[in-house]
Protein backbone atom coordinates (compact mmCIF):
# COMPACT_ATOMS: atom_id res chain seq x y z
CA UNK A 1 0.00 0.00 0.00
CA UNK A 2 1.53 3.35 -0.96
CA UNK A 3 1.45 6.64 1.15
CA UNK A 4 0.20 9.83 -0.48
CA UNK A 5 0.35 13.04 0.37
CA UNK A 6 -0.96 16.85 -0.48
CA UNK A 7 1.81 18.55 -1.38
CA UNK A 8 1.67 22.40 -1.29
CA UNK A 9 4.29 23.12 -3.80
CA UNK A 10 2.42 21.08 -6.38
CA UNK A 11 -1.20 21.21 -5.15
CA UNK A 12 -1.68 17.89 -5.52
CA UNK A 13 -2.15 14.68 -3.79
CA UNK A 14 0.87 12.76 -4.54
CA UNK A 15 2.89 9.21 -3.66
CA UNK A 16 5.54 9.66 -1.16
CA UNK A 17 8.91 8.93 -2.27
CA UNK A 18 11.72 9.61 -0.27
CA UNK A 19 14.94 10.80 -1.53
CA UNK A 20 17.03 7.89 0.48
CA UNK A 21 14.38 5.52 2.03
CA UNK A 22 14.01 3.47 4.45
CA UNK A 23 15.34 7.60 5.78
CA UNK A 24 12.96 10.06 5.53
CA UNK A 25 14.12 13.86 7.12
CA UNK A 26 11.37 16.06 8.31
CA UNK A 27 11.82 19.45 9.47
CA UNK A 28 8.28 21.52 10.85
CA UNK A 29 8.61 24.75 12.36
CA UNK A 30 8.26 25.29 16.16
CA UNK A 31 7.40 27.73 18.72
CA UNK A 32 8.61 31.32 19.47
CA UNK A 33 9.45 30.82 23.31
CA UNK A 34 7.48 34.02 24.81
CA UNK A 35 4.22 32.41 26.24
CA UNK A 36 2.70 29.21 26.88
CA UNK A 37 1.54 26.93 24.12
CA UNK A 38 -2.28 27.20 22.98
CA UNK A 39 -4.39 24.78 21.12
CA UNK A 40 -3.19 26.43 17.70
CA UNK A 41 -0.09 25.17 18.35
CA UNK A 42 -1.41 22.02 19.87
CA UNK A 43 -2.82 21.00 16.79
CA UNK A 44 0.14 21.41 14.93
CA UNK A 45 2.16 19.62 17.24
CA UNK A 46 -0.12 16.72 17.10
CA UNK A 47 -0.74 16.63 13.70
CA UNK A 48 3.22 16.16 12.98
CA UNK A 49 3.63 14.13 15.95
CA UNK A 50 0.97 11.27 14.72
CA UNK A 51 2.13 11.43 10.92
CA UNK A 52 6.06 10.79 12.36
CA UNK A 53 4.42 7.73 14.10
CA UNK A 54 2.83 6.46 11.24
CA UNK A 55 5.80 6.83 8.85
CA UNK A 56 7.66 5.00 11.43
CA UNK A 57 4.97 2.37 11.61
CA UNK A 58 5.47 1.65 8.11
CA UNK A 59 9.12 1.12 8.29
CA UNK A 60 10.88 4.40 7.83
CA UNK A 61 13.82 5.49 9.95
CA UNK A 62 12.88 8.94 10.40
CA UNK A 63 14.93 11.64 11.76
CA UNK A 64 12.59 14.98 12.92
CA UNK A 65 13.82 18.20 13.24
CA UNK A 66 11.93 21.49 15.19
CA UNK A 67 13.23 24.10 16.49
CA UNK A 68 12.81 26.88 18.75
CA UNK A 69 12.88 30.55 17.96
CA UNK A 70 14.82 31.55 21.10
CA UNK A 71 15.31 35.58 20.21
CA UNK A 72 12.83 37.42 18.68
CA UNK A 73 10.99 40.68 19.01
CA UNK A 74 7.86 39.16 21.05
CA UNK A 75 10.48 37.77 23.31
CA UNK A 76 12.47 40.84 23.73
CA UNK A 77 9.48 42.87 24.88
CA UNK A 78 8.00 40.11 27.21
CA UNK A 79 11.77 40.60 28.65
CA UNK A 80 11.35 44.34 29.06
CA UNK A 81 8.09 43.69 30.44
CA UNK A 82 9.32 42.05 33.35
CA UNK A 83 12.48 43.80 33.34
CA UNK A 84 14.46 40.72 32.94
CA UNK A 85 16.75 39.73 29.77
CA UNK A 86 15.38 37.54 26.78
CA UNK A 87 17.36 34.07 27.51
CA UNK A 88 15.47 33.96 30.46
CA UNK A 89 12.20 34.38 29.04
CA UNK A 90 13.22 32.19 26.85
CA UNK A 91 14.16 29.59 29.10
CA UNK A 92 11.31 29.43 31.06
CA UNK A 93 8.92 28.75 28.01
CA UNK A 94 10.90 25.97 26.93
CA UNK A 95 10.29 24.22 30.10
CA UNK A 96 6.72 25.03 29.96
CA UNK A 97 6.73 23.78 26.94
CA UNK A 98 8.12 20.64 27.20
CA UNK A 99 5.93 20.23 30.38
CA UNK A 100 2.95 20.60 27.77
CA UNK A 101 3.96 18.09 24.77
CA UNK A 102 4.83 15.40 27.32
CA UNK A 103 1.11 16.26 28.64
CA UNK A 104 -0.03 15.89 25.56
CA UNK A 105 1.88 12.77 24.30
CA UNK A 106 4.22 14.77 21.53
CA UNK A 107 7.21 12.66 21.30
CA UNK A 108 10.68 15.32 21.30
CA UNK A 109 11.96 15.72 18.11
CA UNK A 110 15.53 13.90 17.30
CA UNK A 111 17.04 17.27 17.03
CA UNK A 112 15.14 20.37 19.04
CA UNK A 113 17.73 23.13 17.90
CA UNK A 114 17.70 26.67 18.87
CA UNK A 115 18.17 29.94 17.04
CA UNK A 116 20.56 31.21 19.39
CA UNK A 117 22.98 28.20 19.45
CA UNK A 118 23.19 28.33 15.34
CA UNK A 119 24.65 31.96 14.80
CA UNK A 120 27.35 31.13 13.22
CA UNK A 121 25.54 29.28 10.45
CA UNK A 122 22.72 31.82 9.88
CA UNK A 123 25.56 33.98 8.88
CA UNK A 124 27.05 31.74 6.44
CA UNK A 125 23.82 31.37 4.70
CA UNK A 126 23.59 34.88 4.40
CA UNK A 127 27.18 35.41 3.80
CA UNK A 128 26.29 33.21 0.73
CA UNK A 129 23.27 34.90 -0.35
CA UNK A 130 25.48 37.68 -0.56
CA UNK A 131 28.21 36.86 -2.32
CA UNK A 132 25.66 34.83 -5.06
CA UNK A 133 23.69 38.57 -5.56
CA UNK A 134 20.41 37.33 -3.94
CA UNK A 135 21.25 39.70 -0.94
CA UNK A 136 22.51 43.01 0.17
CA UNK A 137 23.81 44.65 3.12
CA UNK A 138 22.18 48.46 3.58
CA UNK A 139 23.37 50.12 6.54
CA UNK A 140 24.14 47.13 8.97
CA UNK A 141 21.12 45.59 7.64
CA UNK A 142 20.94 42.62 5.08
CA UNK A 143 18.13 42.16 2.53
CA UNK A 144 17.29 39.17 0.47
CA UNK A 145 16.38 40.96 -3.33
CA UNK A 146 13.12 39.09 -4.04
CA UNK A 147 13.40 39.86 -7.84
CA UNK A 148 16.44 38.46 -8.13
CA UNK A 149 14.76 34.80 -7.26
CA UNK A 150 12.33 34.31 -10.49
CA UNK A 151 10.53 31.57 -8.80
CA UNK A 152 9.46 33.68 -5.58
CA UNK A 153 5.54 32.80 -5.48
CA UNK A 154 5.87 29.37 -6.30
CA UNK A 155 5.02 27.52 -2.86
CA UNK A 156 2.04 30.40 -1.88
CA UNK A 157 1.28 30.67 -5.64
CA UNK A 158 1.57 34.50 -5.61
CA UNK A 159 3.34 36.58 -8.15
CA UNK A 160 5.56 39.47 -7.34
CA UNK A 161 3.27 41.89 -9.51
CA UNK A 162 0.19 41.00 -7.34
CA UNK A 163 2.80 41.20 -4.25
CA UNK A 164 3.53 44.53 -5.01
CA UNK A 165 0.17 46.04 -4.82
CA UNK A 166 0.14 46.30 -1.33
CA UNK A 167 3.83 46.26 -0.34
CA UNK A 168 5.23 48.94 1.21
CA UNK A 169 8.33 50.05 3.38
CA UNK A 170 8.97 51.09 7.25
CA UNK A 171 10.16 54.01 7.95
CA UNK A 172 12.98 52.43 9.86
CA UNK A 173 13.97 50.19 6.55
CA UNK A 174 16.80 50.59 4.03
CA UNK A 175 15.38 48.49 1.35
CA UNK A 176 16.03 48.84 -2.13
CA UNK A 177 12.34 47.25 -2.94
CA UNK A 178 9.77 47.14 -0.93
CA UNK A 179 8.92 43.16 -1.56
CA UNK A 180 12.75 42.66 -0.06
CA UNK A 181 12.81 41.26 3.51
CA UNK A 182 15.27 41.15 6.18
CA UNK A 183 18.29 38.79 6.91
CA UNK A 184 20.09 40.49 9.29
CA UNK A 185 19.41 43.27 11.50
CA UNK A 186 21.39 46.06 13.16
CA UNK A 187 21.52 46.16 16.45
CA UNK A 188 19.33 48.29 18.94
CA UNK A 189 19.87 50.11 22.19
CA UNK A 190 18.82 47.16 24.56
CA UNK A 191 18.74 44.26 22.75
CA UNK A 192 20.80 41.57 21.94
CA UNK A 193 23.31 41.21 19.65
CA UNK A 194 26.05 39.38 17.75
CA UNK A 195 29.42 40.23 15.93
CA UNK A 196 28.77 39.37 12.22
CA UNK A 197 30.87 41.36 8.95
CA UNK A 198 27.97 43.61 8.75
CA UNK A 199 28.41 44.49 12.16
CA UNK A 200 26.29 44.38 15.81
CA UNK A 201 22.99 42.72 14.71
CA UNK A 202 20.51 39.64 15.29
CA UNK A 203 19.29 37.71 12.64
CA UNK A 204 15.98 37.70 10.53
CA UNK A 205 13.05 35.39 11.45
CA UNK A 206 13.22 34.06 7.57
CA UNK A 207 16.43 32.36 7.66
CA UNK A 208 16.89 30.46 10.87
CA UNK A 209 15.15 27.61 9.36
CA UNK A 210 17.08 27.52 6.47
CA UNK A 211 20.39 27.22 8.45
CA UNK A 212 19.04 24.63 10.99
CA UNK A 213 18.09 22.65 7.96
CA UNK A 214 20.92 22.74 6.19
CA UNK A 215 23.21 22.03 9.63
CA UNK A 216 20.72 19.22 10.40
CA UNK A 217 19.54 17.48 7.59
CA UNK A 218 21.15 18.40 4.98
CA UNK A 219 20.51 20.42 1.50
CA UNK A 220 17.12 18.97 0.43
CA UNK A 221 15.06 17.52 2.64
CA UNK A 222 11.94 14.89 2.31
CA UNK A 223 8.93 17.05 4.24
CA UNK A 224 8.77 20.71 5.39
CA UNK A 225 5.82 20.91 8.02
CA UNK A 226 3.97 23.84 9.91
CA UNK A 227 0.96 25.97 9.88
CA UNK A 228 -1.06 26.80 6.68
CA UNK A 229 -0.47 30.67 8.23
CA UNK A 230 3.40 29.92 7.46
CA UNK A 231 3.12 29.60 3.69
CA UNK A 232 3.55 32.88 2.99
CA UNK A 233 5.52 34.78 3.74
CA UNK A 234 7.92 32.14 5.62
CA UNK A 235 8.10 28.97 4.02
CA UNK A 236 8.21 31.38 0.32
CA UNK A 237 11.19 32.97 1.86
CA UNK A 238 12.69 29.55 3.57
CA UNK A 239 12.62 28.88 -0.52
CA UNK A 240 13.65 31.69 -2.30
CA UNK A 241 16.90 31.66 0.26
CA UNK A 242 17.79 27.95 0.40
CA UNK A 243 17.38 27.33 -3.29
CA UNK A 244 19.20 30.62 -4.48
CA UNK A 245 22.06 29.40 -2.57
CA UNK A 246 21.90 25.42 -3.39
CA UNK A 247 20.35 25.13 -6.42
CA UNK A 248 18.48 22.53 -5.32
CA UNK A 249 15.05 21.63 -4.25
CA UNK A 250 14.62 22.92 -0.66
CA UNK A 251 12.12 20.48 -0.08
CA UNK A 252 10.44 17.45 -1.82
CA UNK A 253 7.02 17.72 -0.44
CA UNK A 254 5.69 20.71 2.04
CA UNK A 255 2.67 19.89 4.72
CA UNK A 256 0.83 22.41 6.08
CA UNK A 257 -2.08 21.44 8.58
CA UNK A 258 -5.30 23.81 8.98
CA UNK A 259 -5.38 26.72 11.25
CA UNK A 260 -7.26 26.28 14.40
CA UNK A 261 -10.26 29.14 14.76
CA UNK A 262 -12.74 30.21 17.56
CA UNK A 263 -16.15 30.96 15.66
CA UNK A 264 -14.15 31.58 12.45
CA UNK A 265 -11.23 33.85 13.36
CA UNK A 266 -7.67 32.38 13.89
CA UNK A 267 -6.74 31.33 17.40
CA UNK A 268 -4.28 33.95 18.09
CA UNK A 269 -2.06 35.77 21.05
CA UNK A 270 -2.86 38.83 19.45
CA UNK A 271 -6.57 38.59 18.85
CA UNK A 272 -6.86 37.82 22.93
CA UNK A 273 -9.26 34.59 21.60
CA UNK A 274 -6.80 31.84 22.36
CA UNK A 275 -6.75 28.97 25.26
CA UNK A 276 -3.43 27.71 26.25
CA UNK A 277 -3.18 24.10 26.20
CA UNK A 278 -2.59 24.23 30.21
CA UNK A 279 -6.02 25.29 30.13
CA UNK A 280 -7.26 22.37 28.23
CA UNK A 281 -5.88 19.84 30.50
CA UNK A 282 -6.69 21.21 33.55
CA UNK A 283 -10.27 20.22 32.39
CA UNK A 284 -9.76 17.31 30.32
CA UNK A 285 -7.65 14.43 29.92
CA UNK A 286 -4.90 15.34 27.31
CA UNK A 287 -5.92 12.33 25.36
CA UNK A 288 -9.18 14.41 24.68
CA UNK A 289 -7.74 16.96 22.82
CA UNK A 290 -5.86 14.35 20.34
CA UNK A 291 -9.09 13.27 19.64
CA UNK A 292 -11.01 16.39 18.89
CA UNK A 293 -7.51 16.79 16.16
CA UNK A 294 -7.69 13.63 14.79
CA UNK A 295 -11.20 13.94 14.19
CA UNK A 296 -10.89 16.55 11.68
CA UNK A 297 -8.32 16.42 8.17
CA UNK A 298 -5.58 17.68 9.16
CA UNK A 299 -5.53 20.09 5.98
CA UNK A 300 -9.26 21.71 7.25
CA UNK A 301 -9.78 24.18 9.38
CA UNK A 302 -10.77 23.39 12.89
CA UNK A 303 -13.25 25.71 14.92
CA UNK A 304 -12.14 25.01 18.75
CA UNK A 305 -14.85 25.26 21.65
CA UNK A 306 -15.41 23.93 24.89
CA UNK A 307 -18.78 22.03 23.28
CA UNK A 308 -16.51 20.26 20.91
CA UNK A 309 -14.38 19.39 23.69
CA UNK A 310 -17.50 17.43 25.47
CA UNK A 311 -18.34 15.84 22.07
CA UNK A 312 -14.90 14.59 21.85
CA UNK A 313 -14.92 13.76 25.77
CA UNK A 314 -17.80 11.43 24.93
CA UNK A 315 -16.31 9.50 22.12
CA UNK A 316 -13.01 9.00 23.92
CA UNK A 317 -15.07 7.31 27.20
CA UNK A 318 -16.49 6.14 24.98
CA UNK A 319 -13.67 3.58 23.35
CA UNK A 320 -12.03 3.52 26.89
CA UNK A 321 -15.11 1.79 28.47
CA UNK A 322 -15.26 -0.69 26.11
CA UNK A 323 -11.50 -1.43 26.55
CA UNK A 324 -12.37 -0.96 30.20
CA UNK A 325 -15.51 -3.70 29.95
CA UNK A 326 -12.66 -6.58 29.25
CA UNK A 327 -12.42 -7.07 32.54
CA UNK A 328 -16.24 -7.54 33.34
CA UNK A 329 -16.44 -9.76 30.49
CA UNK A 330 -13.78 -12.01 31.90
CA UNK A 331 -15.76 -12.21 35.34
CA UNK A 332 -18.87 -13.58 33.47
CA UNK A 333 -19.49 -17.46 32.73
CA UNK A 334 -17.53 -18.91 29.97
CA UNK A 335 -19.09 -21.14 28.01
CA UNK A 336 -17.99 -23.26 24.47
CA UNK A 337 -19.44 -22.41 21.26
CA UNK A 338 -18.91 -24.56 18.41
CA UNK A 339 -18.04 -21.94 16.37
CA UNK A 340 -15.85 -19.14 15.52
CA UNK A 341 -17.02 -15.45 16.61
CA UNK A 342 -17.48 -13.19 13.62
CA UNK A 343 -15.60 -10.58 15.86
CA UNK A 344 -12.42 -11.63 13.97
CA UNK A 345 -13.54 -10.80 10.61
CA UNK A 346 -14.74 -7.19 12.04
CA UNK A 347 -11.50 -6.79 13.50
CA UNK A 348 -9.65 -7.52 10.38
CA UNK A 349 -12.00 -5.12 8.23
CA UNK A 350 -11.33 -2.77 10.27
CA UNK A 351 -7.70 -2.83 10.50
CA UNK A 352 -7.62 -2.98 6.45
CA UNK A 353 -9.91 0.35 6.28
CA UNK A 354 -8.11 1.99 8.84
CA UNK A 355 -4.71 1.50 6.77
CA UNK A 356 -6.19 2.50 3.59
CA UNK A 357 -7.47 6.07 4.79
CA UNK A 358 -3.97 7.30 6.68
CA UNK A 359 -2.34 6.09 3.57
CA UNK A 360 -4.53 8.49 1.94
CA UNK A 361 -3.52 11.39 2.56
CA UNK A 362 -3.38 10.32 6.27
CA UNK A 363 -7.09 10.91 6.76
CA UNK A 364 -7.70 10.40 10.64
CA UNK A 365 -10.89 11.15 10.25
CA UNK A 366 -12.11 7.91 8.79
CA UNK A 367 -9.68 6.35 10.12
CA UNK A 368 -11.53 6.39 13.58
CA UNK A 369 -14.61 5.95 12.06
CA UNK A 370 -13.53 1.88 11.77
CA UNK A 371 -12.24 1.49 15.07
CA UNK A 372 -15.73 3.40 16.59
CA UNK A 373 -17.60 0.50 14.09
CA UNK A 374 -15.00 -1.84 15.63
CA UNK A 375 -16.19 -0.55 19.30
CA UNK A 376 -19.98 -0.64 18.25
CA UNK A 377 -19.06 -4.37 17.43
CA UNK A 378 -17.66 -4.68 21.28
CA UNK A 379 -20.86 -3.66 22.35
CA UNK A 380 -23.08 -5.97 20.53
CA UNK A 381 -20.76 -8.37 22.12
CA UNK A 382 -21.31 -6.90 25.45
CA UNK A 383 -24.94 -6.74 25.29
CA UNK A 384 -25.33 -10.03 24.63
CA UNK A 385 -23.28 -11.69 27.34
CA UNK A 386 -24.84 -9.36 29.86
CA UNK A 387 -28.75 -10.57 28.76
CA UNK A 388 -27.46 -13.94 29.12
CA UNK A 389 -25.11 -13.85 32.17
CA UNK A 390 -22.50 -15.58 29.90
CA UNK A 391 -19.91 -15.47 27.16
CA UNK A 392 -18.56 -17.52 25.04
CA UNK A 393 -14.81 -18.76 25.15
CA UNK A 394 -14.54 -17.59 21.54
CA UNK A 395 -16.16 -14.26 21.87
CA UNK A 396 -14.28 -13.41 24.86
CA UNK A 397 -11.14 -14.37 22.89
CA UNK A 398 -12.25 -12.31 20.04
CA UNK A 399 -13.04 -9.37 22.22
CA UNK A 400 -9.52 -9.60 23.91
CA UNK A 401 -8.14 -10.30 20.35
CA UNK A 402 -10.31 -6.26 19.18
CA UNK A 403 -9.34 -4.36 22.75
CA UNK A 404 -5.34 -5.12 21.96
CA UNK A 405 -5.78 -4.34 18.17
CA UNK A 406 -7.23 -1.09 19.01
CA UNK A 407 -4.80 -0.70 21.62
CA UNK A 408 -1.73 -1.00 19.64
CA UNK A 409 -2.49 1.37 16.94
CA UNK A 410 -4.39 3.81 19.19
CA UNK A 411 -1.41 4.06 20.83
CA UNK A 412 1.63 3.83 18.85
CA UNK A 413 0.11 5.47 15.88
CA UNK A 414 -2.56 8.37 17.44
CA UNK A 415 -1.01 8.37 20.92
CA UNK A 416 -3.80 7.74 22.87
CA UNK A 417 -4.79 5.13 25.68
CA UNK A 418 -1.11 5.27 26.79
CA UNK A 419 -2.10 5.88 30.19
CA UNK A 420 -5.95 5.15 29.83
CA UNK A 421 -6.90 7.11 33.06
CA UNK A 422 -7.19 10.71 33.05
CA UNK A 423 -6.06 12.05 36.89
CA UNK A 424 -2.56 10.90 36.35
CA UNK A 425 -1.23 13.01 33.68
CA UNK A 426 -2.60 16.16 35.41
CA UNK A 427 -1.41 15.22 38.71
CA UNK A 428 2.13 14.38 37.56
CA UNK A 429 2.53 17.75 35.88
CA UNK A 430 1.57 19.36 39.12
CA UNK A 431 4.27 17.27 41.20
CA UNK A 432 6.80 18.08 39.04
CA UNK A 433 6.23 22.09 38.43
CA UNK A 434 6.12 22.01 42.67
CA UNK A 435 9.01 20.57 43.63
CA UNK A 436 10.51 22.59 40.92
CA UNK A 437 9.02 25.52 43.27
CA UNK A 438 7.63 27.04 39.78
CA UNK A 439 4.18 27.58 40.10
CA UNK A 440 1.46 28.17 42.75
CA UNK A 441 -1.64 26.18 42.75
CA UNK A 442 -2.87 26.49 39.75
CA UNK A 443 -6.55 25.02 40.15
CA UNK A 444 -6.76 27.52 43.16
CA UNK A 445 -5.97 30.25 40.82
CA UNK A 446 -8.73 29.52 38.84
CA UNK A 447 -11.11 28.89 41.56
CA UNK A 448 -10.16 32.64 42.10
CA UNK A 449 -10.07 33.91 38.55
CA UNK A 450 -14.07 32.28 38.93
CA UNK A 451 -15.29 34.36 41.68
CA UNK A 452 -13.91 37.52 40.57
CA UNK A 453 -15.70 37.11 37.15
CA UNK A 454 -19.29 35.95 39.38
CA UNK A 455 -18.09 38.99 40.95
CA UNK A 456 -17.65 41.48 37.95
CA UNK A 457 -21.38 40.08 36.95
CA UNK A 458 -23.00 41.21 39.85
CA UNK A 459 -21.10 44.95 39.74
CA UNK A 460 -19.20 44.28 42.73
CA UNK A 461 -16.13 45.78 41.19
CA UNK A 462 -14.61 46.32 44.61
CA UNK A 463 -14.00 42.53 45.58
CA UNK A 464 -13.25 41.72 42.17
CA UNK A 465 -10.55 44.87 41.53
CA UNK A 466 -9.51 43.47 45.44
CA UNK A 467 -9.07 39.86 44.10
CA UNK A 468 -6.95 40.86 40.84
CA UNK A 469 -4.84 43.41 42.91
CA UNK A 470 -3.79 41.06 45.49
CA UNK A 471 -3.43 38.02 42.73
CA UNK A 472 -0.93 40.65 41.28
CA UNK A 473 0.99 41.12 44.63
CA UNK A 474 1.62 37.43 44.31
CA UNK A 475 3.01 37.42 40.96
CA UNK A 476 -0.21 36.53 39.02
CA UNK A 477 -1.49 38.82 36.39
CA UNK A 478 -5.24 39.01 34.76
CA UNK A 479 -5.79 39.68 31.45
CA UNK A 480 -9.75 40.07 30.16
CA UNK A 481 -10.03 39.40 26.73
CA UNK A 482 -12.74 38.34 24.22
CA UNK A 483 -12.22 34.59 25.14
CA UNK A 484 -12.67 35.17 28.94
CA UNK A 485 -10.11 36.08 31.89
CA UNK A 486 -6.29 34.56 31.16
CA UNK A 487 -3.40 34.53 33.68
CA UNK A 488 0.18 34.64 33.45
CA UNK A 489 2.97 34.58 35.72
CA UNK A 490 5.35 37.66 35.85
Amino acid sequence: MSLKIYNTLSGKVEEFVPLNPPKVYIYTCGVTVYDDSHVGHGRSLIVFDVFRRYLEHLGYKVKFVRNFTDVDDKIINRAKEENTDFMTIANRYIASYYIDMESIKVKPADVEPRVTEHLQEIIDVIKGLVEKGYAYESGGDVYFSVKAFPEYGKLSKRSTEELEVGARVEPSEKKRDPLDFALWKSAKAGEPAWESPWGLGRPGWHTECVAMVFKHLGKTIDIHGGGLDLVFPHHENEIAQAEALTGKPFARYWMHNGLVTVGGQKMSKSLGNYVTLREVYRRYHPDVLRLLVLFTHYRSPLDFSWEKMEEAKRAYERIRHAIEDLDMLKNLQVVEENKISQLYEKVKEAEEAFFEDLSEDFNTPSALSHIFALVGELGKVKSRAISERRISRQDLSAYEFAVSSILRHMRGIFGLFEDIYPEKPVREVVRRELEAGQVLDERLIDILVDVRNQARAEKVFKIADYIRDRLKEVGIVLEDTPAGTKWRKL
